[in-house]
């Protein structure tokens, strides 16, 4: 009988135990997320000049965010705010999770269906916000905060635009450690370029859109940065943006490495390029060194750039970067 009153005696302890430990637990978590509120309460309002000169004031941070380019919602899915993004546009692929998010049009987005999602920020694009003043102007007539984050051309650009977004959605910190990443791993990347000898490095010509409108990437493109930084030159590296030429411009230009950026959508890319009348004696084609790459790697200006660099830098110096 001794044991067993001993025994309820200990159980009871335990018992108590238990519970005291719950309570300080459940008070410690109310206080780390007191805690975490009041610093971010901290961070608004906060007023940031957007690509169009505008003055923003976010008075507090975004719940509910609409984004109207892919670049954007990769930032923001980045950054954490997966569960306040209401909205996307028709062109959003990644991450998966972008589908089961409402759709509010491509360049030309639904005005009405983008206030019905009742957002508090919306991140348009300064790529496209001068083709949509009116609708952007709605949307700011209608009480939402609007924000034309800048059309990046450049790795110091895109780290901006990073920063940025985190500064109004109150996640700085976190944009500050993708940025610091970023850098880190373009670092390692550039480091092996400077390996390769000067009269080792190849010219490539990089299409972003397939014959018979042929564009390409020219200085002042991150594109082009990117070749520089994995040790190659571009062989369209005379001509400025994203400027259109002729096949005979191109097999005059002879490049040794011909990169596509469109396999994701035209049928054997690659085949196509290798097969075309006239590109037999460009030593790209003559060499079978053409290559393609996912254009949403290397074509928008969010935190996977740095993986398109690394898939360019793998095709162009396999020997290189693949060890």
């Amino acid at each position: 009988m001794k044991k067993f009153s001993a025994l309820f005696l200990s159980l009871l302890l335990l018992i108590g135990l238990l519970v005291g430990c719950g309570q300080t637990n459940n008070a410690e978590q109310k206080e780390n997320n007191s805690n975490a509120s009041e610093q971010t309460s901290k961070l608004f309002p906060v007023t940031v000049k957007d690509a169009l000169g505008e003055d923003v004031t976010i008075k507090e941070k975004p719940k509910r965010i609409v984004s109207l380019i892919p670049s954007n919602t990769e930032i923001a899915y980045a950054l954490g705010l997966g569960e306040q993004i209401v909205g996307v546009s028709d062109n959003d692929n990644y991450p998966e999770d972008v589908q089961n998010k409402e759709k509010v049009g491509g360049m030309e987005f639904n005005v009405e269906k983008i206030i019905s999602l009742k957002p508090d920020l919306v991140l348009a694009h300064a790529s496209s916000a001068h083709n949509s003043q009116e609708g952007l102007k709605q949307l700011k007539d209608a009480g939402i905060n609007v924000f034309v984050v800048e059309n990046a051309q450049s790795f110091d650009k895109v780290y901006d635009s990073i920063q940025t977004i985190g500064k109004i959605t109150g996640t700085s910190d976190k944009a500050e450690d993708i940025v610091a990443e970023m850098k880190t791993k373009l670092a390692d990347i550039q480091e092996k370029g400077e390996t390769i000898p000067d009269d080792q490095k190849v010219s490539v010509f990089v299409e972003v859109n397939p014959a018979p409108q042929i564009y390409t990437t020219g200085k002042g493109t991150f594109m082009d940065e990117m070749l520089t930084i994995i040790g190659a030159k571009n062989a369209a590296g005379d001509q400025e943006g994203w400027p259109q030429m002729t096949e005979e411009a191109v097999v005059k230009l002879n490049p040794d490495v011909i990169v596509t950026t469109y396999g994701y959508y035209v049928d054997k890319a690659v085949d196509q390029v290798l097969a075309r009348k006239g590109w037999e004696n460009v030593s790209a084609v003559k060499n079978k060194r053409v290559y393609d790459v996912h254009s949403d790697l290397v074509s928008r200006p969010g935190p996977r750039l740095v993986e398109g660099v690394e898939e360019l830098a793998k095709a162009i110096y396999p020997d290189v970067y693949k060890k």
